[in-house]
C-alpha cells in the first residue's frame, strides 16, 4: 500500500464529518472578510505597515492556524490506529507522508478559501508571491501542530498552546508590530511574512528574507516528520478516569470533575502564561500616543481622549479571558461526553449532571479571569475596579457557556475553530476600543457587547452608566444557561 491511497482514505475519513469541512471553509472566510480591515487599522496604530500588506497576511494566518489545528487532532485521534498499521507491515515513512499530506490538503482548502475571499475583498497584486507565502505558513504550522500533538495530550492544553503560539506570531510579528525588534525575529513566520508582504527586513543577511523563510519551512518539515515518526514508534498508554458513583451525585460529580482538572498541570501553567505574555507584550509594544473612546456619562455618549499605554493592557485582558473560558467550556463537555451518558444510564439525573458540568466550567472560567486580572493589575489601573472585575467575570461565564454549546454541535476540530473565531471577532475586534471608538451597530447583537461596554465604563470613567449594557449581558448569560439545560436534557433523552 502506497502513501497516496492512505492519504486519500485519511481525507475521506475527515470528510465524513461535514461540520469539519464547513468550518475549514467558514473560518478563513470570516477571518479574512471581517478581521482583515480592523487588523490593518490596528497595525497602523501599533507602528506596523497597515493597509493592504496586513490584509494580504491574513490569508497566511488563517491557513497556518487551520493547519496547526488539523495536524494536532490528527496526531491525537489516530495514534493507536497508526501504530496498528505499522505493526501490520506498513512502512513508517509512508504513514508519516500520508499524515502530513492529509494535514497539508486540509490547510490548502482553508488557504484557497482565504485567498479567494481576499481576492474578492481587496484583490491580490502579486498572486504568485501571496500563494507561495500562504503555502509556507501552512507548512510551518503543520509542524507546530504535530509537535504540540506529541507533547500535549490534553486537547484543552493543546489548543491553548496552538492559540498562544499563533497570537505571539501574528500580533507581535512584522505585519502588525515593528519589523526591527530583534526579539521578534525568532517567531516562526517572521521572514515568511516580510517576504509575503514585500517589506524588506534589512537584517536577513546573505540569505535574504526568502532564504530564511525557506529555511524555516525546511526545518519545520523535518521537525514534523521526526515527531510523527516518534509517535508511531513509542506507545504511551492512555488513562481513563471513571465517573463518581450516583450515591451522592452532585458532590461526587464535582469531586471527579475537579480531580480531573487538578491533574491537568499543564493547564495551570497555560492559564498563567497566556495572559502574562499576551497582556505584558501588548503593553510593551504600545506606541506613546492617545486615542478616542466613546463612553457614557449621565445618560449621554461622550468622546474621551485616553493615553494608550495607560489603557491598552486593560482592553487586552478580556480577549485572553474569553478565549481561555471558551476552550475550557468546550473541552469540559466533550471530554465528559461518554462518561455523562453512562452516568445518565446509571441513574444520574440530567439536572444534577448539568449542575456539575456548569460548576466545573464556572470554576475554570473564574481561574482564567483571576490569572488574567492579576497580570493586568500590574500594568493597568481601572477607575472602578469592582465593576471591572465583575464585567470580566461576566465575559468569562458567557464564553464558557458558548464553549459548552458549540462542543456537541461542531465536535473537537470544528469546535476549536469556532471557539477561536467567536471570541476573536467579537471581543478582540468588534468590541475592541482600540479599533472602534464605538462598536458597529451589528456588533450590538454579539454576546460580548454588553459586558464589553460595562468593562470600558469601569476602566475609564468614575461612575457607572451602562445599566442597559449590563442587563443585556445578564440576558445573554441566562439565555445561554437555558440553552445548555436543553442540550443536556436532549442528551439524556437520546441516551435513554
Amino acid at each position: 500500500m502506497t502513501g497516496r491511497p492512505i492519504a486519500r482514505r485519511f481525507l475521506i475519513d475527515a470528510a465524513r464529518t461535514p461540520v469539519n469541512v464547513l468550518t475549514l471553509v467558514l473560518v478563513p472566510v470570516v477571518f479574512v472578510a471581517v478581521a482583515s480591515g480592523p487588523m490593518a487599522d490596528a497595525a497602523e496604530l501599533l507602528g506596523g505597515p497597515g493597509g493592504p500588506a496586513v490584509q494580504t497576511a491574513t490569508a497566511g494566518w488563517a491557513a497556518g492556524f487551520i493547519a496547526a489545528v488539523a495536524m494536532y487532532f490528527q496526531m491525537r485521534a489516530a495514534r493507536a490506529a497508526d501504530r496498528r498499521l505499522v505493526l501490520a507491515g506498513l512502512a513508517p515513512s509512508r504513514l508519516v507522508a500520508a499524515r502530513m499530506a492529509t494535514g497539508l490538503v486540509l490547510a490548502l482548502l482553508a488557504a484557497t478559501t482565504a485567498l479567494v475571499t481576499l481576492q474578492l475583498r481587496t484583490g491580490i497584486d502579486e498572486p504568485g508571491r501571496v500563494v507561495a507565502g500562504t503555502l509556507m505558513f501552512a507548512l510551518i504550522y503543520l509542524a507546530i501542530g504535530a509537535l504540540i500533538g506529541v507533547l500535549v495530550a490534553n486537547p484543552v492544553n493543546g489548543m491553548v498552546l496552538v492559540l498562544f503560539v499563533w497570537i505571539l506570531d501574528v500580533f507581535f510579528g512584522p505585519a502588525i508590530g515593528s519589523a526591527d525588534r530583534p526579539v521578534t525575529r525568532i517567531l516562526p513566520t517572521h521572514f515568511v511574512t516580510l517576504w509575503m508582504i514585500e517589506l524588506p527586513s534589512q537584517h536577513a543577511g546573505r540569505l535574504g528574507d526568502l532564504g530564511w523563510a525557506l529555511a524555516w519551512v525546511v526545518a519545520a518539515t523535518a521537525v514534523g516528520w521526526a515527531v510523527i515518526t516518534a509517535t508511531i514508534r513509542i506507545a504511551r498508554p492512555r488513562h481513563r478516569h471513571t465517573p463518581g458513583s450516583a450515591a451522592d451525585q452532585i458532590p461526587a460529580g464535582l469531586r471527579a470533575g475537579l480531580r480531573e482538572a487538578g491533574r491537568n498541570r499543564v493547564l495551570w501553567v497555560l492559564l498563567v502564561a497566556v495572559p502574562v505574555v499576551f497582556v505584558l507584550l501588548a503593553v510593551a509594544t504600545t506606541p506613546d500616543e492617545s486615542t478616542s473612546l466613546t463612553v457614557r456619562e449621565q445618560g449621554h455618549a461622550l468622546s474621551q481622549q485616553v493615553w494608550l499605554p495607560d489603557v491598552h493592557g486593560g482592553t487586552m485582558a478580556p480577549i485572553a479571558i474569553a478565549s481561555l473560558a471558551t476552550l475550557a467550556g468546550l473541552f469540559t463537555v466533550l471530554d465528559a461526553r461518554s462518561g455523562d451518558r453512562r452516568l445518565v444510564l446509571a441513574g444520574f439525573r440530567p439536572s444534577r449532571l448539568l449542575t456539575v458540568r456548569l460548576t466545573v466550567v464556572t470554576l475554570l472560567a473564574l481561574l482564567a479571569t483571576a490569572a488574567s486580572l492579576a497580570v493586568t493589575a500590574t500594568v493597568f489601573t481601572a477607575r472602578q475596579w469592582g465593576l471591572y472585575i465583575a464585567a470580566s467575570i461576566l465575559i468569562a461565564l458567557t464564553y464558557g457557556l458558548v464553549g459548552v454549546l458549540i462542543g456537541p454541535v461542531f465536535g473537537r476540530v470544528g469546535g476549536v475553530l469556532i471557539a477561536f473565531l467567536l471570541p476573536f471577532v467579537d471581543v478582540g475586534i468588534e468590541q475592541s476600543p482600540m479599533l472602534h471608538p464605538q462598536p458597529p451597530t451589528w456588533a450590538h447583537a454579539l454576546p460580548g457587547y454588553g459586558p464589553g461596554r460595562v468593562l470600558i465604563d469601569a476602566a475609564v470613567t468614575p461612575t457607572f452608566d451602562e445599566t442597559g449594557a449590563l442587563l443585556l449581558g445578564l440576558g445573554w448569560l441566562a439565555a445561554l444557561t437555558a440553552a445548555a439545560a436543553v442540550m443536556f436534557r436532549r442528551t439524556a433523552a437520546t441516551t435513554r
